[in-house]
């Protein structure tokens, strides 16, 4: 495999990673491809944003590529190597290794025009495409996402991202949110089933200024 891509993961980044990467199921046929190559293959396409069948013939088949990608979103490798990863970063950062407090935000962005799913426009920002909505904690690192359609409002995603929140079992304390997310009944009743199971939540506005420390 060329080694020369700037995707490409380091040693160290390997030996950190390899560890959290599903070995090949007991009693299948033994595994031949290099995971690493793969792992390398999908970073490539995430970082050059472009199509699969584009993947540089010097790594895996892009068909293999592909199917490991998609059994680790079905089966949650994704999920649980996002919340290793962030754990590590936190703890070297002398912080706990779960975080209390979050701040609540959303992003439309634009998507290509062969994309046709979760879809809108955003009229406010004047953006066609899809909106993140995200919770990330004091360090910026993301606790929960949820993709909609550019046209699905901040308060209806934030429905879904503290629904997602309440599912996992976070230990978030606090939550800051954005102004627009304010005056919604339906996003207070989601505040008070989590409140239920912790008391201690709370939920702030932030400033439109407000830069997370």
């Amino acid at each position: 495999m060329n080694s020369s891509y700037p995707s490409n993961l380091t040693l160290e980044q390997w030996e950190l990673l390899s560890g959290l990467i599903p070995a090949a199921k007991k009693g299948g046929r033994k595994r031949s491809v290099d995971i690493e190559a793969v792992v390398n293959a999908i970073l490539y396409i995430l970082c050059a944003g472009c199509a699969w069948r584009m993947l540089p013939h010097d790594f895996p088949n892009w068909k293999t590529v592909y199917h490991y990608f998609r059994q680790w979103r079905k089966d949650g490798t994704w999920q649980q190597i996002h919340e290793r990863l962030r754990l590590w970063v936190r703890v070297s950062q002398n912080r706990e290794p779960s975080p209390s407090e979050a701040i609540m935000d959303s992003q439309s962005v634009e998507t290509a025009t062969m994309v046709s799913k979760e879809v809108g426009y955003d009229s406010g920002k004047k953006i066609k495409g899809r909106k993140r909505h995200i919770l990330i904690d004091t360090l910026g690192l993301v606790i929960v996402v949820v993709i909609t359609a550019a046209d699905v409002s901040e308060q209806a995603g934030a429905k879904q991202v503290l629904s997602k929140l309440l599912f996992d079992r976070h230990k978030i304390r606090t939550v800051t949110q954005q102004r627009e997310y304010e005056h919604n009944s339906l996003l207070m009743l989601l505040l008070s089933i989590l409140r239920h199971f912790d008391s201690t939540i709370a939920l702030y506005s932030k400033h439109p200024c407000f830069i997370p420390t």
